[in-house]
């Protein structure tokens, strides 16, 4: 059986493709490979166990990859292709011949110029851009799936799961990427507003505000050509997925805020508000603003103990995260 690196590399040549490919371009999250040819995107899974996902397996992989097309066609209909498997022969070839060693997620490559976060950089979103991607927001909470089930991942106990998981997974980045005092700024803050509040996170579930959402809506995951493509829904974990709404715009308003966007932020809070007619959220939104500077600076985190993450980018990743958890110890203070 390959090791996954050997898969890696051998995926850069272009004679692995099912298509004409002239050069393969690598890009690299924490928990996946992506490969760039002149036309798709192909996806791989990395072999991680990070607790709250688990890629080890191959089979694994291949069903969290059908998931990940599955959710993502909701926001990216004509974005998400298919499933391809990735087998071994007399070489290694998307959909060849021989064994089955990997899957990936196919996709349409849309231009990297047209990505919001890179639109952000060059002074290019203005209001009426933001007010387009709050009614899409709304317009796909509005239809998104809610049920019992799914209403009990809105409960404090699973709140206080999931920050109780961001502490312990980041309590080794102490001194390193998070200042101790932000840490207990943050565990403090956070746990008194769990308890005070009580209340108002039971009448969001009982209203029905909890539900299948995205799970990763910053700019960094929009598309702007001829529509709004909001990609890369997670997948993974259906208790990062299963949230409050408010969990959702409170990622991109936080996201606005961290690149210096504030005014932005504010745009898109009141137009998803009046899109969507959930004016209680703002209860929370600082809350959930905490929850996801802290989860992205967690994820940044995570890529210095990578081993297939080159020095430098684990240099601008500690960056990154410091950025990150201030900004969350930012709204902590205020919650």
């Amino acid at each position: 059986m390959l090791t996954q690196k050997q898969v890696v590399d051998a995926l850069m040549n272009p004679a692995a493709y099912d298509e004409d490919v002239y050069k393969v371009e690598l890009l690299q999250t924490h928990i996946s490979f992506v490969f760039l040819t002149e036309r798709f995107v192909y996806k791989v899974k990395k072999a991680v166990n990070f607790g709250f996902l688990d890629f080890t397996t191959l089979e694994k992989r291949r069903f969290f990859c059908q998931k990940e097309l599955e959710l993502n066609r909701r926001l990216c209909g004509d974005l998400y292709l298919e499933v391809v498997p990735i087998n071994k022969a007399d070489g290694v070839k998307i959909k060849g011949v021989g064994e089955t060693v990997e899957y990936a997620v196919k996709m349409k490559r849309l231009p990297q110029e047209k990505i919001m976060s890179r639109l952000l950089e060059e002074n290019k979103v203005d209001a009426k851009l933001v007010d387009r991607i709050a009614k899409r927001i709304a317009d796909f909470h509005a239809k998104a799936e809610t049920n019992q089930q799914i209403s009990r991942f809105g409960s404090i106990a699973t709140i206080e799961a999931n920050w109780k998981e961001n502490l312990d997974q980041t309590a080794d980045f102490i001194d390193k990427t998070i200042a101790r005092e932000d840490f207990e700024l943050i565990r403090t803050s956070v746990s008194g507003f769990m308890s005070q509040r009580e209340a108002v996170f039971k009448n969001r579930a009982a209203s029905g505000k909890i539900k299948d959402c995205h799970g990763d809506i910053h700019s960094g995951n929009i598309f702007i050509t001829n529509g709004i493509y909001i990609f890369d829904a997670i997948e993974f974990n259906d208790r990062f997925r299963y949230s409050d709404v408010a969990a959702d715009v409170a990622f991109l308003a936080m996201d606005l805020d961290f690149k210096g966007r504030m005014d932005l932020a504010d745009i898109f809070i009141e137009k998803y508000m009046e899109y969507s007619g959930d004016r209680e959220l703002t209860a929370v939104l600082p809350f959930y603003k905490c929850y996801r500077a802290y989860v992205r600076g967690k994820v940044a985190s995570f890529k210095l103990n990578d081993p297939n993450v080159r020095s430098e980018e684990k240099d601008a990743a500690k960056r990154e995260a410091t950025a990150y958890f201030k900004l969350a110890a930012t709204y902590a203070k205020n919650l």
